[in-house]
């Protein structure tokens, strides 16, 4: 699953469509998928060579698949990784990452600022089995040195975050992980590799739920870890042994997907812009989060880091949760669900829906008010968006 040499001289756009092929005695031109749980050896010697690893070749679907390889190879083209690994979800990943690489007595430091559940996911589950978490704000530097300890073995983050957009120098963060001997992984979601390629700014591993943007169409769900051989390897071991693997149909979906990436985060950036402009200004607003606007704190790192600012933003409305719901319960076109990355528009409100577990203090160390709502932007036409998000806005008083 090794980058092909020759990948480095093609450009994103077209590793997006020519890496990962495969070809079939049909000659069919779309990569076919690979239905089947298990596969047929000539020997029972062969089949003992397989299972031992001295000879290459699938064995079990639970871990071996050309369509699931293809999706890989694919992502880790993109990624600029060395070797990807595919999974049933985005949580699936950040579960296989966790499980792969850290044990008993490890500190993790995450970032305050991520999607709910992998908040739950490190603050209540990874505790039961003694891994430590400690979280900090994204972009309070000083407080990420100050958590890391002797056993911190890996920092977690998102950038930009989930769902006020803030920016966060993987760089910087890199050199502050590496400094200590742990590892940063990036939550590469918002921007997928089309827009932000967290490895070659010195991150160890990019993760991502392909259910988001690598889809682009809502259809099904899906995660991705990329990494080298050496970290991938252990994930790859854990996926093996405990079986949180992606499906050969919904990794035919994801390579469709990637065939259109570029573009598609082209568009989303393009409609999230105009859209963050015309929010910025609306009388109904109190504030508008997205890296684009030039008063965004972090507006230059992301202009340096990213090659756009993606479809992802947020604002708060003036009032509470009452003119939040308002603004939502108007809309006629935007579809109201927790997902981000469909080529419709997504709107939702955070703090009962995608980070609705949190406690009351952990909302509001994350700065996820009551008035705050989510958009994902999508393909529609701007005016179609804006006219349908002005129907609850005029309302608010």
């Amino acid at each position: 699953m090794a980058q092909d040499d020759q990948d480095q001289t093609l450009h994103p756009e077209t590793l997006a469509l020519r890496t990962g092929q495969l070809r079939t005695g049909e000659g069919a031109h779309s990569e076919p998928i690979f239905a089947t749980s298990s596969y047929v050896f000539d020997s029972a010697a062969q089949a003992a060579a397989r299972f031992s690893g001295e000879e290459p070749g699938n064995i079990y679907s639970r871990f071996t698949n050309p369509t699931v390889q293809a999706f890989e190879q694919r992502l880790a083209a993109l990624e600029g990784a060395e070797r990807c690994v595919a999974t049933a979800s985005g949580m699936a990943a950040i579960l296989s990452t966790v499980m792969a690489l850290l044990q008993a007595g490890d500190e993790v430091v995450c970032s305050r600022s991520v999607f709910g559940t992998t908040n739950v996911l490190f603050e209540k589950y990874l505790q039961r089995f003694g891994v430590h978490t400690r979280f900090v704000p994204l972009t309070a530097m000083e407080q990420w040195q100050q958590a890391i300890t002797s056993k911190t073995r890996l920092l977690f983050l998102e950038t930009p975050s989930n769902p006020l957009c803030e920016v966060v120098d993987i760089t910087a963060m890199a050199e502050l992980a590496h400094s200590h001997g742990a590892l940063l992984v990036v939550d590469n979601c918002f921007c997928t590799p089309a827009l932000q390629q967290p490895l070659a700014l010195g991150a160890d591993i990019a993760l991502h739920s392909a259910t988001k943007f690598l889809d682009g169409q809502g259809r099904c769900i899906g995660g991705a870890v990329c990494g080298d051989h050496a970290l991938m390897e252990e994930v790859f071991g854990f996926l093996r042994s405990a079986g949180p693997s992606l499906s050969p149909f919904n990794a035919w979906v994801f390579l469709k997907g990637l065939e259109t990436l570029s573009l598609r985060m082209q568009a989303h950036s393009r409609n999230a812009l105009e859209l963050a402009r015309w929010l910025d200004q609306h009388p109904a607003v109190e504030q508008v989060f997205h890296a684009g606007l030039p008063e965004h704190p972090q507006h230059d790192l992301a202009r340096r880091q990213q090659r756009d600012f993606g479809g992802v933003l947020s604002f708060r409305v003036k009032g509470g949760r009452t003119q939040a719901w308002q603004v939502i319960d108007s809309t006629r076109i935007l579809s109201i669900t927790g997902n981000l990355g469909d080529a419709k528009t997504t709107i939702t409100h955070p703090a009962t829906t995608t980070h609705g577990r949190l406690s009351d203090a952990a909302k509001l160390e994350s700065g996820i008010s009551e008035n705050l709502i989510r958009l994902c932007v999508g393909l529609e036409h701007s005016d179609d968006i804006k006219a349908d998000l002005q129907r609850g806005l005029a309302k608010v008083n």
